[in-house]
């Protein structure tokens, strides 16, 4: 029995909203995946809605107030026991702005694993190098990396042809091709518990850090720098994410603290793990335009500075894309007291 009406009223009129709020979403884009929480909110309110309802309809007044909440119930009555299955549609825009950057984010300490390990490969490399020069060949494996970081900084600058020139798109295709495949190699090996996944991710931490101490103790480090970020910016965390997939992986093989299956822990991560890595393939497309069309020109071509910049503008933007796109999140109620 409602006492006071205008107090039961006022109570009850912000969970009222919220359930709508929820309805207009799920209706807006039938899409829309629930978890768990999300689920158990939606069904507390859609349950509460009907008891005041029940209530409502023992009382003669508020005929417009009973009649909103008749509505309110049956919609959501119908997205509770909707059985049809709902059609699924790409959207590559709303794919790459809300389901990419929240994929991510859910398995974000799988991401800080990945930099770690990789920071662990730099840190080796770097000091390897630094206390014998001697292992260079060994650490750097690519001719164009054994070069004196000196000369190679005096032939660039002093280069009055362009090397690249009709070939760009082909450089820029190749660079793609090759820079994905390493990536789906270092998501595959997670199929080896993660391992694979972890010594690539420290191999090419090697190489990084041995690269950057070569020409940090020639004095090169404009260069350096002014070479690395602009594609680096997005080529760098690519391979970052392609192992944190790996690292999710290897995680479900494991299966440690779950009790399900293999099968059913493997279905639960297959659309992050294509989410991830087709993302990071989109990252390597513009990074190998970025490398191709912009990385390797230099002073006085590129000026240095010019190239640093564009190079943090590029990571500042990646850096706001994966920690605020798709952050719209439901504001919700806490339960009160009823009147």
């Amino acid at each position: 029995m409602i006492i006071d009406l205008p107090k039961f009223i006022a109570v009850e009129q912000p969970y009222w909203g919220e359930l709508e709020q929820w309805l207009q979403k799920l209706e807006d884009d039938p899409e829309t995946q629930l978890d768990i929480t999300q689920a158990r909110r939606f069904h507390y309110l859609y349950e509460r809605a009907a008891a005041d309802l029940a209530r409502l309809s023992t009382f003669a007044a508020e005929p417009e107030t009973r009649r909103f909440l008749e509505t309110l119930v049956a919609r959501a009555y119908g997205e509770v026991h909707e059985t049809r299955e709902k059609p699924h549609r790409f959207r590559p825009w709303h794919w790459f702005t809300v389901i990419f950057p929240q994929t991510f984010r859910r398995h974000v300490g799988a991401f800080w694993l990945s930099v770690a390990i990789t920071l662990a490969g730099v840190t080796f490399g770097g000091m390897a190098l630094a206390l014998d020069p001697d292992a260079k060949p060994v650490l750097l494996p690519y001719s164009h990396l054994q070069m004196d970081p000196r000369e190679r900084v005096a032939r660039e600058e002093r280069a009055k042809t362009d090397r690249l020139q009709g070939n760009k798109a082909s450089f820029s295709a190749f660079l793609m091709t090759h820079n994905t495949k390493v990536s789906l190699f270092t998501m595959a090996l997670g199929m080896t518990w993660a391992v694979g996944t972890i010594l690539m991710l420290f191999y090419n931490g090697v190489i990084l850090g041995a690269v950057c101490v070569d020409y940090i103790r020639t004095g090169e480090t404009p260069f350096l720098v002014g070479w690395l970020l602009p594609h680096g910016s997005f080529e760098i965390p690519a391979i970052l994410i392609a192992g944190q997939a790996g690292l999710i992986l290897g995680r479900a093989l494991i299966g440690r603290g779950t009790r399900q299956t293999l099968s059913e822990r493997l279905r639960a991560i297959s659309g992050d793990l294509t989410t991830l890595i087709f993302g990071v393939a989109l990252m390597l497309v513009w990074a190998g335009f970025a490398e191709s069309f912009f990385s390797q020109y230099h002073e006085p071509v590129n000026p240095y500075a010019v190239k640093i910049i564009f190079g943090l503008v590029e990571l500042t933007v990646l850096s706001v894309f994966f920690w605020k796109a798709g952050t719209g999140k439901h504001k919700t109620t806490e339960p009160e007291d009823e009147a």
